[in-house]
């Protein structure tokens, strides 16, 4: 596939490095030098230099042919002006582009074809913000993902001693919850993929990757580790994009405070939230944080566009007794370097933008991709389409598809059913099959797996 990706900051970098590895066609367009000879050093790739949204620089870039543009530059004007130009100039089949102000999507009409035609509208604010709900509504859990529309999750949790299943083998977790459908897709032991079979045994400490149906997600969790009380109280900083939306999303369910030092935006908040209350100061103030009854609160989270002022407050509110940390941070080393013991959840928006544009980059009926472990693996929702003379997969039980190494079913969504997936399911057309990749490598052979036919070259 051609593709051109518009800006190389974090987020364009990210998804030119997953892009360039699955033998695309790659081209980046920036007006930073320096940062495009860098990605040219280290991928296979193009690059031009040049205003994102100018006609000339979209013809060098290859826009005459290509199948997709993503625009993901820091202004969200050049990204949906790239479009239009990719539109009406170039007639370019897919255009994605990255909206962040809330301004242009409150209005949905004008991305429609014959005004702004924007294919796919990405906001990483509202991505980040179902995302930390959705953490805030299973405490401890590491990851909660939907697919199907959230008629089943993928939830990451890490096993601690006390939980019932740590020590046994996984076939138990049937006989310990009688009635309960859950699988196990994945386990990360010490960083390393283990495939999960009946006698894996599991050990304290090991991140566990498993599939419910939403009602079932607590039940599981109590099997690897000791279930966290529900939250009640919950501490915000910053109350820019992401801090206001989460709080107007979750105040009538939680006891919700929001630091915010500027005046005008803290001024904002207080007029457009209900139930929140507004503090004007410095999340890093240790004397604010105890005033405020840091060592009370179920979830602190930093959510300010500071990546070095979250993690310090999130550790210093860790160290006065906030049950659970959560920092945003962007840059994908710090990710790695701080989810541990001293902050909970270190939330990435690149990572949750990353997943939602591979959505509509891979082959097949593939309706949904998240990124998973900073995007070493995934996990994907593909619909199987035909019949057993032009599918791999349709009319065979999962003991008969020919699965990558590291690959597993793990549920499967026929209508309004979840199907929890078993060695002698069989996959039928227009199903929605669940699938986990330790290693995103072979989705390239996950995709041919569920191409029909001659369809798939």
């Amino acid at each position: 596939m051609k593709i051109i990706i518009l800006g190389a900051g974090q987020v364009g970098s990210s998804v030119a490095s997953n892009l360039a590895s699955e033998a695309n066609d790659i081209t980046v367009v920036d007006d930073n030098g320096a940062i495009l000879q860098d990605l040219q050093d280290r991928l296979d790739l193009r690059t031009v230099k040049g205003h994102a949204s100018h006609p000339d620089v979209l013809r060098q870039a290859g826009a005459d042919d290509a199948d997709m543009i993503i625009a993901v530059t820091r202004n969200d004007e050049t990204n949906m002006v790239a479009c239009q130009v990719a539109y009406t100039l170039f007639h370019t089949p897919t255009k994605i582009a990255r909206v962040r102000s809330p301004e242009y999507l409150k209005y949905g009409r004008l991305f429609a074809q014959e005004a702004l035609p924007v294919d796919v509208l990405i906001s990483p604010e509202q991505l980040v913000t179902e995302y930390i709900q959705r953490l805030i509504e299973y405490p401890g859990a590491l990851q909660v993902l939907d697919f199907a529309g959230g008629r089943v999750q993928l939830v990451a949790v890490r096993a601690f001693y006390g939980g019932p299943l740590v020590g046994h083998e996984l076939r138990e977790l049937k006989q310990h919850m009688p009635g309960i459908e859950a699988r196990v897709a994945a386990i990360f032991r010490q960083g390393k993929p283990i495939t999960p079979g009946g006698d894996t045994i599991i050990e304290a400490d090991d991140e566990v990757f498993f599939i419910a149906a939403p009602k079932h997600i607590r039940d599981v969790m109590s099997e690897l580790r000791k279930l966290d009380k529900p939250i009640k109280r919950v501490l915000l900083a910053g109350g820019g994009n992401i801090g206001m939306r989460l709080a107007a999303a979750i105040e009538n369910r939680y006891q919700l405070k929001i630091i915010e030092h500027n005046q005008g935006r803290a001024t904002l908040l207080s007029e457009e939230l209900d139930k929140t209350i507004v503090l004007l100061g410095d999340a890093a103030d240790e004397e604010l944080l105890l005033e405020e009854g840091i060592d009370s609160m179920d979830v602190y989270c930093a959510l300010t566009n500071d990546e070095e002022a979250n993690i310090l407050s999130a550790m210093l509110a860790k160290r006065l007794g906030a049950r659970k940390v959560m920092s945003l941070i962007n840059r994908a080393s710090y990710v790695n370097l701080m989810q541990s013991d001293v902050i909970d959840v270190a939330i990435s928006p690149e990572q949750a933008t990353i997943g939602s544009l591979l959505t509509h980059v891979r082959r097949g009926d593939v309706v949904m991709v998240h990124a998973l472990r900073r995007g070493a693996a995934e996990a994907i929702e593909a619909v199987a389409h035909g019949d057993k003379s032009s599918s791999k997969v349709v009319g065979r039980c999962i003991e008969e598809i020919s699965l990558p190494a590291g690959t597993s079913i793990g549920a499967i969504v026929r209508g309004e059913d979840v199907l929890i997936a078993h060695h002698d399911t069989v996959i039928e057309s227009d199903d929605h099959v669940i699938l986990f990749l330790s290693d995103k490598n072979c989705i390239k052979e996950v995709e041919r797996l569920f191409s029909v036919g001659v369809t798939f070259f």
